[in-house]
């Protein structure tokens, strides 16, 4: 996460957090029996965070101005891969108003995540940020170990790792009941074809305020790399709700140009009650 935060496109880190291929033909070319009996042996457990039909929006603001706005979906889909189900993760980041004139933002990721194992299999994604394009095709075989990138390249990565959009949900499964001031909790993400261990710290709990209402939540604080867009690892902060659901609320960061905040705007099909207090 940390990676694509340092980049000079702010939107891009929008877009990300909170971001069709036919996954049956990824796959068949590969040694099937064998592969399938090791895919078994991943990881399952129960998602308690989030299920198909929950949408999230949120809007961007550039000091006083609504720069853009972002929306994230969980959405079924009858693919499987080794005969493990998935869940169609998508997220859309654009600008808006002014922005769109000087600097039009039309970004698109799709993750395609294990439903029992929250980890991706595929990562798809399409910028379009002032005439600049990136389009990445990443194919994950986690039970190898290895990510292979749309250029034909083959990483080594480690067990379980995240893309950016799947890092946000898979955040969404841990269990923070019992976490304490200082704790940090380590995400590992390949990004840009480079893996990073995204590391986000507790710092307590708290209360919001926002345009949709006041929540209790939790505040994190990610560990960045200094000098880059942040100038230190407290100016990005994060409050998440103090609930099953585990939702960004709120996104404050200072940032080398100014500021930048992003907030909950609406949500629907949630997996269990949000800490809106009324």
């Amino acid at each position: 996460m940390a990676h694509f935060l340092s980049s000079a496109n702010i939107m891009k880190w929008i877009s990300s957090i909170i971001l069709t291929v036919s996954i049956g033909f990824i796959y068949a070319n590969t040694n099937g029996q064998n592969l399938k009996a090791s895919a078994d042996t991943l990881r399952k457990f129960s998602v308690k965070a989030y299920k198909v039909g929950e949408e999230l929006d949120y809007v961007l603001h550039y000091g006083l101005v609504n720069a853009g706005v972002a929306k994230l979906k969980v959405e079924a889909t009858d693919r499987t891969v080794y005969g493990r189900p998935l869940l169609h993760l998508v997220g859309t980041g654009r600008s808006v108003g002014a922005f769109n004139w000087f600097f039009k933002v039309r970004d698109r990721y799709e993750s395609y995540l294990d439903a029992n194992g929250a980890f991706p299999w595929i990562f798809i994604r399409r910028v379009n940020e002032g005439g600049y394009e990136i389009n990445q095709d990443y194919k994950f075989y986690q039970h190898q170990q290895k990510v292979e990138t749309g250029k034909h390249k083959v990483f080594d990565i480690p067990e379980y790792t995240q893309d950016m959009l799947s890092a946000f949900y898979y955040a969404r499964t841990l269990n923070f009941d019992t976490a304490k001031i200082g704790d940090v909790f380590t995400i590992p993400a390949f990004v840009d074809d480079e893996y990073w261990p995204l590391k986000i710290k507790y710092l307590g709990s708290d209360v919001v305020s926002i345009r949709n209402g006041k929540f209790k939540c939790r505040k994190f604080v990610p560990v960045v790399q200094k000098g880059r867009i942040f100038k230190d690892e407290e100016d990005l902060n994060v409050w998440i709700t103090a609930d099953k659901n585990n939702i960004p609320v709120l996104i404050q960061a200072k940032v080398l140009v100014g500021s930048i905040k992003m907030e909950l705007t609406d949500y629907k099909g949630l997996a269990a009650p949000i800490s809106k207090i009324d």
